[in-house]
């Protein structure tokens, strides 16, 4: 269920999962009955019609999530989701301003693009009204970083002289996002967003204690908390199933995707009645958020999760991935970091370890795509294209990890022989 083949028979293991989508296995045989009883009982009824799917799978849903989460709003995906939690947002606290983090990826839609800060996503026409995107506390790549800074089995290169339980970075970031909310915000804001690692930047993991500092400074605007598990959540990350939880934080509103449906289309904003009860306010209606066949997948989903022990083997595995990666890392020069938590793993490529400097493109796609005529499939993310993204189905193995980090090393040498 990890493996993919094109027209002519080749097989190539699939580390990107459909762009961290297919989280239990491509065509997985629980999922795919599921689908099938489904299609021939009922496709689709407009959900002003409760039908028996929709309601099985919201209580199930529910249950994984902290207790003042109860109202779920099913809709087609991230970025649908992210556009309806703004909203909930702006309107439940009467302001209108949000906050993300530079390099986070929110979506593409016109509301979504202003939470999005990577300039490489956007397009020559306005965009972002009233969002603000504050300094993001990378440890890797930001102006302060050190080698305790992350919640990873891997560290950065660079050094600090922090003592255990003690981040000066962390500091500096938060001292940054607080110096944003009084500079350019007014005294009151509608919310902050934040992905627990940043996908599409490049799993990109944020230093540890900025979250729930960000939480407070936020609620303390009168700003409501917005966590996207678009790519987090469902095991992935291991240690929790939620990324949240590994932040110790609790969202007032948790926005969710992709893995949700295994790369059938199917996303959910989750938040409290009260934050609930403001879309009250007007009509609200999706025609085919929570249709009856994305609920019968998405429950049949959560179940293999569950039975299969997707997530301690994510943490299992992920950890032993990560490990071996750190020691590719040492072993060349263009491997700047290795980082991730689970099966959401980054591989940073640099023209050298002290500058940094992000890997010219052409060296970067000649990597991925040499790793992809040797059989094996990872993604390509941040904001210079230069962080190879490992994410997984969570049902590989020891041997496909393996594999893959022998054509990995295969491939580097590949580039070190061509480049010197």
């Amino acid at each position: 269920m990890q493996w993919l083949y094109d027209t002519e028979g080749k097989r190539y293991l699939d580390l990107f999962a459909g762009i961290v989508t297919v989280s239990v296995g491509h065509c997985h045989p629980k999922v795919n009955a599921a689908l099938h009883d489904q299609v021939d009982r009922l496709w689709h009824t407009t959900s002003i019609y409760m039908h028996p799917k929709i309601h099985e799978y919201a209580e199930k849903l529910l249950a994984k999530l902290p207790d003042n989460l109860q109202c779920v709003y099913f809709v087609n995906s991230g970025s649908e989701a992210n556009d309806m939690a703004m909203q909930m947002a702006r309107l439940h606290t009467g302001a209108y301003d949000l906050v993300s983090l530079r390099n986070a990826y929110h979506g593409m839609s016109p509301q979504t693009m202003g939470l999005t800060s990577l300039g490489n996503w956007h397009y020559q026409v306005p965009r972002g009204f009233g969002v603000h995107n504050a300094v993001n506390p990378d440890p890797f790549r930001g102006p302060w970083g050190g080698k305790n800074c992350r919640d990873s089995p891997v560290q950065t290169i660079r050094d600090c002289n922090c003592a255990e339980g003690q981040c000066h970075a962390n500091e500096m970031y938060v001292e940054q996002f607080n110096d944003l909310l009084r500079h350019g915000t007014p005294k009151k804001i509608a919310g902050f967003f934040v992905e627990g690692i940043q996908g599409v930047g490049g799993a990109v993991q944020l230093t540890n204690g900025f979250i729930k500092e960000a939480y407070a400074a936020t609620r303390a605007k009168g700003g409501v908390c917005i966590f996207d598990e678009v790519q987090t959540g469902f095991g992935r990350l291991g240690s929790h199933y939620w990324g949240f939880e590994t932040h110790g934080v609790v969202p007032d509103i948790v926005t969710m995707a992709k893995g949700m449906g295994n790369g059938f289309p199917i996303a959910a904003v989750i938040t409290s009645k009260e934050i609930a009860s403001t879309m009250s306010q007007a009509l609200h209606f999706n025609t085919f958020g929570g249709n009856p066949m994305s609920c019968a997948v998405g429950s049949a989903v959560l179940d293999v999760i569950d039975e299969e022990g997707l997530q301690a083997h994510s943490a299992e595995l992920g950890t032993y991935f990560l490990l071996e990666l750190a020691k590719i890392r040492d072993e060349f020069e263009v491997v700047g970091d290795v980082r991730g938590k689970g099966l959401m793993i980054g591989f940073e490529l640099v023209t050298d370890k002290e500058s940094r400097t992000p890997l010219a493109g052409d060296q970067v796609v000649d990597i991925w795509e040499d790793m992809k005529d040797m059989g094996v499939l990872v993604g390509k993310g941040g904001l210079y294209g230069n962080a190879l993204r490992i994410k997984p189905p969570m049902c590989i193995t020891r041997d496909d990890v393996d594999f893959s980090l022998s054509v990995l090393r295969k491939a580097l040498q590949n580039n070190k022989e061509k480049h010197g």
